[in-house]
């Protein structure tokens, strides 16, 4: 199968003749969009847009706005105070409310003079408007049993030291030490004003997080449509929070008159994304059965809110539901899941649970209905997200060019798909993506990057990414090429278990048998001169890699992997992800499960140079894994290079630093490819 930046429905402007590839500098300054909010009469559409500010290293926010209605209307900006960021607009009723520095404010619409509403002191985290207008709910990050928003008075002794005391975990979580907060929710009314008060608590004697750290946010939390009730995702908290994934659905009174309930207590694996429907009846969220598991199939489960009926209602799909929408009329639902290298909208009928599929090509980050249908934003490996409305059987209607301007005179890439049978007899997906303009000097053939994905419970699918963008890699010269090797998503749940106490077994086979295939079908690949790369399982990847397959590559990047099983099972902080894929016990109840596929214990057999990426801020993968496998690679005197970033986590985020990883990571290539540039 082929795609590319040509496609209809993903297509950028085209490129004049004096086309040039894609470059570092490009990817960072393109505009991002966040999540749309539409207008109740489906004429107005507000979102977010993020622009880069190169030299004070960060994105900044503003508010823009579409006219859905007037044919061929183009977007104009809303707000745009350079000193602010303004973001994650809601429109409710004729009013956008936004956040703007540590309190929320409301603009009309049509534009107008922005009002603050809030003045609480402490900061929070994000809010949503009830359906009503009438109030909004705050979560913040206070410490537990808080009544209200106002920060607590702290009183510390005059000797204190720095020293942080834990007596539980998590201690540390993402990329930070625990504090004693939890992310709590309060509701606040709102008057002629603005917000009345410091708001009151609902979550009540509950200990957690809701929205979930580190990755929840405003998905976790809904409104009824009258606005008396709040549903919200938490797993309580306690001795078994590292290696417990029982997120739960509660339900609570918005006026705090009677604690939360829980919805889910019968299920013990997790339950997300409550998603109440437009005539008030009927509770959608997804269900994993299986407790401990993270990458378990998320099947979309109905309550029925009046009589506790549930329904599975996509129990027969062998897919795994990742957002939720209702349709207007209450009787389907919008979701997105992982399908063969793509991410599609799919319709899902209320009460057969059928689904359809309405989206082909690409990948599918929001949606957002109107009375006219769904509209969402979407991206493919060749073009940034953009949004179009789905409308019937035809392809979807674009309606922005965001980085029209910024692309024009930028030749992309091309992409084709391929297919061979892999480890245990199955069918495994790949792609490869061919530099635009040529093939190069070198026998029309050019370099390999051989990109391995994490998770591993992930997919190298077609979309956009601000973080190891194939369009780049093509762009300076490279052919890309991915594997959704076994363990990734979008085939099926026994595809995605099947990695489970199998890390470097059927997954480094896919990787042999998917590169072989690769190189024989595409005669523009330079098979003889590749480097591979990846992070996280990816990351991990390479260090088994290095043991296991010595010999094929010229060079190898690895990025916050795994270097010794034992450490990291005592070192990573949520321990449910880790003694998990090794069996579900403990390192110390079953240390073979964790040493089998090991790669500390393969380090006599390394030999390819190796660049080692890790930021300190890692609290998955700590970064002395990326140290220690460093130390290896020094005492075997093999060519190796450390890339440590202080202000990064697990991922590289900020601008410059992302500039930088890309030219440290190309150069490397290009050092041991022989590739001049």
């Amino acid at each position: 199968m082929f795609f590319s930046a040509g496609l209809i429905a993903l297509a950028v402007i085209a490129a004049p003749s004096a086309a040039r590839p894609l470059t570092i500098e490009d990817l960072t300054t393109l505009g991002r969009i966040g999540a749309p909010t539409v207008s109740a009469d489906g004429r107005w559409m507000v979102w977010a847009q993020r622009e880069t500010d190169v030299d004070a290293n960060r994105g900044r926010y503003d508010l823009w706005r579409l006219d859905l209605r007037r044919t061929g209307a183009s977007p104009e900006k809303l707000l745009a105070d350079p000193a602010v960021d303004e973001n994650d607009p809601q429109i409710v009723g004729s009013t956008v409310y936004y956040t703007a520095g540590d309190a929320v404010w409301s603009v009309p619409v049509t534009g107008g003079t922005p009002r603050k509403l809030t003045d609480f002191k402490g900061g929070f985290n994000g809010f949503k408007v009830a359906p009503t207008g009438d109030k909004l709910v705050v979560w913040a990050d206070r410490l537990p049993g808080a009544p209200n928003l106002e920060p607590p008075m702290v009183k510390k002794r005059a000797d204190a030291g720095s020293g942080r005391t834990f007596d539980r975990l998590f201690v540390r979580h993402w990329d930070t030490w625990a504090d004693g907060t939890r992310s709590q929710l309060f509701v606040l009314r709102l008057g002629a004003s603005g917000a009345l008060g410091n708001g009151r608590a609902v979550t009540g004697p509950l200990i957690g997080d809701t929205p979930s750290k580190p990755f929840g946010g405003a998905e976790e939390v809904a409104w009824s449509p009258d606005g008396k009730m709040l549903y919200f995702a938490l797993r309580e908290a306690g001795r078994i929070e590292a290696t417990s994934t029982n997120l739960d659905i509660f339900e609570v009174p918005a006026d705090g008159s009677r604690a939360p309930v829980n919805l889910t207590d019968a299920n013990d694996g997790t339950d997300n994304l409550p998603t109440v429907s437009p005539d008030g009846r009927k509770l959608a969220y997804f269900a994993m059965h299986r407790p401990g598991y993270e990458a378990d199939r998320q099947v979309l489960t109905v309550r029925d809110l009046a009589t506790g009926n549930v329904v599975s209602l996509t129990a027969r799909w062998d897919r795994s539901v990742g957002s939720i929408a209702w349709a207007s009329d209450s009787r389907s639902l919008y979701v997105t899941a992982d399908d063969t290298q793509e991410t599609p909208l799919f319709r899902v009928d209320a009460a057969s649970g059928e689904v359809t599929r309405l989206t082909q090509q690409g990948h599918v980050g929001a949606v957002v209905v109107t009375p006219a249908g769904p509209i969402v934003a979407l991206d493919s490996l060749t073009a940034p997200a953009d949004f179009y409305r789905v409308a019937g059987a035809g392809a979807p209607q674009r309606l922005t060019h965001v980085n029209a301007a910024k692309l024009a005179g930028i030749d992309m890439p091309t992409v084709e798909r391929f297919s061979f049978t892999g480890a245990n007899n199955d069918t495994v997906w790949g792609y490869a993506v061919k530099p635009a303009g040529g093939t190069g000097p070198n026998a029309g053939k050019v370099p390999v990057a051989y990109m391995v994905h994490g998770g591993p419970q992930g997919s190298s699918n077609n979309s956009w990414s601000y973080r190891w963008n194939p369009a780049v890699f093509a762009g300076a010269g490279y052919g890309l090429v991915a594997v959704d090797f076994h363990g990734s998503t979008g085939y099926g749940q026994a595809f995605t278990d099947s990695i489970r106490n199998n890390w470097g077994g059927w997954p480094l086979e896919d990787l042999k048998k998917g590169l072989a295939a690769a190189t024989a079908k595409f005669t523009w690949l330079d098979g003889g001169n590749a480097c591979a790369l990846g992070a996280s399982y990816g990351g991990y990847m390479m260090n088994w890699i290095e043991g296991q397959w010595p010999d094929r590559f010229k060079c190898i990047v690895q990025h916050d992997g795994v270097f010794d099983a034992r450490a990291m099972a005592y070192e990573t902080e949520e321990l449910w992800f880790d003694e998990w894929e090794h069996g579900g016990k403990t390192y110390y109840e079953d240390p073979q499960a964790f040493e089998r596929w090991n790669p500390v214990h393969h380090v006599a057999k390394w030999k390819t140079p190796q660049l080692v990426i890790t930021g300190e801020k890692d609290f998955r993968i700590p970064y002395t894994q990326g140290l220690a496998a460093f130390t290896a690679l020094q005492r075997r005197g093999i060519p190796s290079r450390l890339l440590a970033f202080p202000d990064e986590n697990h991922w590289v985020l900020k601008p410059k630093n992302s500039r930088q990883w890309y030219r440290e990571v190309i150069g490397w290539m290009d050092q041991w490819t022989g590739k001049s540039r």
